[in-house]
């Protein structure tokens, strides 16, 4: 059996972090999201992408780089325009478009509407009937996560916020407060998230790695390019990374979950400088793994699907 693992020792090298912003309109998170991912970016614009499902409201900021950033710009980010319908799918796609574009850090503003825009994923639940009326949407959700966990960039999630009432008890609705509009555990998934609040001055911190809490977990104070810059910098100080092997590497991992098929047409396709060293440091062997389980688990579920399908008949 092949390997499954790629051991080695424990760098920072070839890291990506995905953080989330929440709060309600007018919070501040999608001007934090831009100006931290510049830093993020190296402070280069073009690195800088910023997928908009807000009716082009993130066109409204293209030139906060050059007013309120720690280095000022006039070179614009890139932008992209995702409409309805809003299925984790055309999302998972986006970030695949903006890696191909060779964007570093990927802004998505906003997440909630994949969870409960026209077509996410309460409104394909509502289509469902009974026990298995989530299946399907958490399939997809599970989906888009995988394309942030495999994709070469850094990634910042705006998701929208607003009060939660508990109505279990009608006569006493009772307030649970501020909470995100995402799967339940999505904030948890993240390298950091948090709510904000004060057009961006304030942050309830819901997860954070010491490391970052310098800079994404302070609580109270603007989060700032300088702040994506350190960020930048601690991620990228163990080592520098090849470049040219990382873009191929991230590219191949999108790759597996259609097969071994898929996989070694890509491969045969990748350079051989980046195939030789992939090959050397071992995750050309695990990814290989990856895409025979992909495989094996398709196979697992024909078969079972099969042998439901034949019992009903019977």
């Amino acid at each position: 059996m092949a390997n499954i693992l790629n051991i080695r020792q424990a760098k920072r090298k070839g890291a990506r972090l995905i953080i989330a912003l929440a709060g309600t309109s007018g919070s501040g998170k999608t001007r934090t999201a831009i100006e931290f991912g510049y830093g993020l970016a190296g402070y280069q614009p073009s690195k800088l992408g910023f997928v908009d499902t807000e009716n082009r409201r993130g066109s409204l900021y293209a030139d906060v780089l050059h007013r309120h950033a720690t280095h000022p710009t006039d070179e614009p980010f890139l932008i992209g325009d995702l409409d309805a319908p809003f299925t984790p799918q055309r999302y998972a796609q986006a970030v695949k478009e903006f890696q191909a574009a060779g964007v570093e850090v990927l802004v998505i503003d906003s997440y909630s509407h994949l969870w409960e825009g026209d077509g996410g994923c309460l409104e394909l639940a509502k289509r469902g009937r009974g026990v298995g009326a989530w299946k399907e949407p958490k399939e997809h959700h599970k989906e888009f996560v995988n394309s942030m966990l495999a994709a070469g960039m850094h990634v910042i999630l705006c998701v929208r916020a607003r009060e939660k009432i508990d109505t279990s008890d009608s006569k006493n609705p009772r307030s649970l407060g501020i909470l995100p509009i995402c799967e339940k555990n999505l904030m948890f998934e993240m390298s950091a998230s948090m709510l904000m609040d004060g057009m961006g001055k304030f942050q309830d911190v819901m997860k954070c790695p010491e490391e970052l809490a310098p800079h994404l977990g302070r609580g109270k104070g603007y989060i700032t390019s300088a702040d994506g810059f350190a960020v930048r910098q601690w991620v990228d100080g163990a080592e520098a990374e090849d470049k040219a092997t990382e873009a191929a590497y991230h590219a191949l991992r999108h790759i597996v979950r259609e097969g071994v098929a898929a996989y070694r047409n890509a491969w045969m396709k990748t350079p051989e400088r980046e195939r030789k060293l992939l090959e050397a440091d071992g995750r050309h062997t695990k990814l290989k793994a990856e895409a025979e389980a992909f495989d094996k688990r398709r196979e697992t579920q024909a078969s079972d699907a099969k042998t439901l399908n034949d019992a009903a008949i019977q």
